[in-house]
């Protein structure tokens, strides 16, 4: 199998393990957990120096970063389908990938830490406060995105709606609910058939 996908589906890995169910890909699940000292030996820094998951190896070609995979995986193999068709297609994927990184994700772990993540007494509830406020004025930037074709990019399920539905995965929490459009678009997304597979390699069993 020429695909091999680090990590467990509780965390990033997720994102990769969604691509590739999309796109119809054979590969190989290697479920290494993201606090596993694994991640710290020599053989795994060799293929992720940053010591974390999720990292793929396909057919000799290493990637890690977990929105840089998905997008990979969706240029390489689902041209004008996952992934973008032309350049005008392939900027705004990108675009809407690196907000995801820069303008959801911080804010939406630094809820996630304080509220679900960190032992109680490491919690800080004002931090998990903050982190919705400033999440406010960017989720009305992303509704407003989806709601002239019901996707971000071409009027289709893309790559960049899958980086950021896997970014906003507790859209509701997050402040989604303001935004009936953004979560019709998000239930939309999570629903798909390669999503609830994907998903469901965190069930245990």
């Amino acid at each position: 199998m020429s695909l091999k996908i680090y990590g467990i589906a509780a965390s990033r890995a997720i994102r990769p393990l969604w691509a590739a169910e999309e796109l119809g890909l054979p590969y190989e699940q290697i479920p290494i957990h993201y606090a596993s000292p694994e991640v710290k030996q020599p053989g795994y820094l060799r293929l992720n120096p940053n010591g974390t998951v999720p990292v793929i190896e396909d057919n000799g070609l290493v990637v890690f970063e977990s929105l840089a995979i998905t997008t990979y995986l969706a240029r390489r193999y689902g041209a004008g389908t996952l992934g973008p068709d032309g350049w005008a297609e392939e900027a705004a994927v990108l675009q809407w990938t690196l907000w995801a990184a820069t303008e959801a994700e911080p804010l939406a772990r630094q809820w996630f830490h304080h509220t679900r993540f960190l032992p109680e007494d490491r919690r800080e509830p004002g931090l998990a406060r903050a982190a919705l406020q400033a999440l406010a004025p960017r989720l009305a930037v992303l509704a407003n995105a989806v709601s002239a074709t019901g996707y971000l990019v071409a009027g289709r399920f893309t790559v960049a709606d899958l980086n950021m539905a896997a970014v906003l995965q507790r859209l509701a929490e997050l402040g989604g609910h303001d935004h009936a459009g953004l979560m019709d678009w998000h239930r939309r997304c999570l629903e798909r058939p390669a999503a609830r597979r994907a998903f469901a390699l965190r069930q245990p069993g």
